[in-house]
């Protein structure tokens, strides 16, 4: 084609594509449910999806002020294998995942304004726990020393 990128089209009937799409959780996933089972099992204790806060974190820990997101790599463009875009339809996935890694940072950096400490857990990394530990306890500890009893 000299060039010129074929455009895929979707596989799925718009009917199938919506109730693919209705599936989908945005609270209670999977991922998320493994890294508060993580942090309970170690006796930490935190809230789930404070309305008050910018991006309504997966998880805080309002007396450490620490928020953590638990993104799917998918949804939220991880570097991963999971986090590839689809081939099919780019001029829709394209510009909604966009969206979404902006809205992220800026949620994030909102905050981290208001002094939160703010950790993002991957899909991916949810399978490894030593590595979840690794990300999450080194901040969660650290804040536990310095905040006064």
């Amino acid at each position: 084609m000299g060039g010129v990128k074929a455009k895929m089209v979707d596989t799925r009937t718009s009917e199938q594509r919506r109730r693919i799409m209705q599936a989908v959780k945005t609270e209670n996933t999977g991922p998320e449910w493994i890294v508060r089972r993580f942090l309970h099992s170690r006796g930490y204790r935190y809230r789930l999806h404070p309305k008050t806060l910018p991006g309504r974190p997966d998880i805080v820990m309002p007396g450490r002020k620490i928020a953590i997101f638990v993104h799917g790599c998918f949804w939220h463009s991880h570097d991963c294998k999971k986090g590839n875009a689809p081939k099919s339809r780019l001029d829709y996935w394209g510009p909604k995942l966009e969206a979404n890694r902006v809205r992220d940072a800026r949620k994030a950096s909102e905050l981290e304004q208001l002094g939160w400490s703010v950790i993002t857990v991957w899909q991916c990394e949810t399978t490894d726990e030593s590595a979840l530990a690794a990300k999450i306890l080194p901040l969660v500890e650290g804040k536990m020393r310095s905040t006064p009893r």
